[in-house]
């Protein structure tokens, strides 16, 4: 059975570091110019040669987007990009675009190159063009059901990815004008507004000014408004779709999420194949997905056609059920006092749950904190903040503290 690839988002170097400690085989990442994400930390290229090499250390893999649309003026300063991602080593470059992919032939020609989602491959005959263009890897459309990633991969006979968790975007695999058009910023070009999200009303031609709910909610309706992408409870599935690569969404989401995520996915995955007769699906991996900041929760085309309930009309807010509270930095042994670094305000007192890399998950009590001179104290408000907490376990750097809510 082949062993698909578990791949994280890292919107800049912390999370690449957290998703490879928690069980990412490779991750994908963004440089400061030519990609989707213009909004996330991204990567110069000497940020980029470092998360390489904290990657490679530990047998995983950096894969770099390209995937901007980009209009004349955008190209300039492209092919010098590329042989700088050649030079320092990444994976793959990940491209949407044909003039993009032809300047990575010939700029960089070492480069293997993966199709983005944002290409809207659909079927075996356009898979089988990019093959033959010299795509290695095509991330598929995520308008599809798994029964048809399947016989793209018989039929194309090249790598498949396709998304198995995060955001989604109502417009068709991301190829939005919304964006462009109401916020002036051009979600192609990687500065969506995320307009989708918006709340709206219904007007009639000749009753301007007058706004009617679409459902019963008197504020509107976010009728753009999807849910989020889930398939924890689908992994025999997934591994029998034939991909190669399994992507999780969310370069511009918390060290939180992305820990949490994909260290769930990660047990999922070892477990089944370890032994897929048999193989149980537990219902604690969803809970775990569950505390993540997240909106509800759709298995998308991969399982049929939608029936109209993907969407979340009354809201478009985040359901939280914890704050991420702390990163731990370091450990001492000796005395069971943990540096952690805070992100969100804590106090002594609270009761708080601690989950690391490898199944690592327990609750406690912060009895005992210092400040980074060792004096006593009974609340952490300030952002990044340095913290000493007497802790229950051993524990170590990358750990997370959670608070539910």
């Amino acid at each position: 059975m082949a062993i698909p690839e578990l791949l994280a988002p890292a919107g800049d170097l912390e999370k690449l570091q957290v998703a490879i400690a928690y069980g990412a085989d490779a991750v994908y990442l963004g440089g400061k110019e030519f990609g989707l994400r213009a909004f996330a930390g991204n990567f110069s290229l000497e940020e980029i040669a470092e998360g390489l090499a904290f990657a490679h250390a530990r047998g995983a893999r950096v894969y770099v987007t390209v995937n901007i649309f980009p209009h004349n003026e955008d190209l300039e300063g492209l092919p010098e990009y590329l042989q700088g991602l050649q030079e320092i080593g990444v994976d793959a470059v990940i491209v949407s675009d044909p003039g993009v992919l032809s300047l990575v032939k010939e700029s960089a020609p070492g480069l293997p190159i993966h199709l983005s989602t944002q290409a809207n491959t659909t079927n075996w005959a356009a898979a089988k063009f990019w093959r033959d263009q010299g795509v290695e890897r095509i991330v598929l459309a995520r308008e599809l059901s798994l029964r048809e990633v399947n016989e793209i991969r018989d039929k194309a006979g090249v790598d498949l990815e396709i998304f198995i968790h995060g955001a989604l975007c109502i417009s068709y695999s991301g190829r939005c004008l919304l964006s462009n058009y109401m916020a002036h910023r051009d979600s192609n070009r990687g500065q969506c507004a995320q307009a989708c999200r918006w709340q709206y009303s219904l007007v009639e031609e000749k009753r301007p000014g007058q706004y009617f709910p679409i459902e019963e909610d008197e504020r509107g309706t976010y009728v753009f408004n999807s849910q989020d992408l889930c398939l924890i409870e689908h992994i025999p599935e997934l591994v029998a779709s034939g991909a190669v690569s399994f992507k999780i969404e969310g370069r511009m989401k918390s060290v939180h999420y992305v820990a949490t995520v994909v260290r769930t996915y990660r047990e999922a995955l070892d477990t089944y194949l370890a032994n897929p007769a048999g193989f149980r699906f537990k219902p604690e991996w969803k809970a775990e997905i569950a505390k993540v900041s997240h909106r509800e929760y759709t298995t998308g085309f991969y399982l049929g056609q939608p029936t109209g309930k993907e969407e979340s009309f009354l809201s478009s807010a985040y359901v939280r059920n914890c704050d991420f509270i702390a990163l731990v930095k370091g450990y001492n042994h000796e005395d069971g006092v943990a540096l952690v670094e805070q992100r969100n305000r804590f106090s002594a007192g609270e009761e708080v749950e601690i989950v690391g890399p490898r199944g690592v998950l327990f609750k406690q009590i912060i009895e005992e904190m210092r400040d980074a001179d060792g004096q006593p104290i009974t609340v952490a408000p300030h952002p990044q903040q340095q913290v000493y907490l007497k802790v229950d376990r051993p524990v170590e750097a990358w750990y997370l503290i959670r608070r539910y809510k």
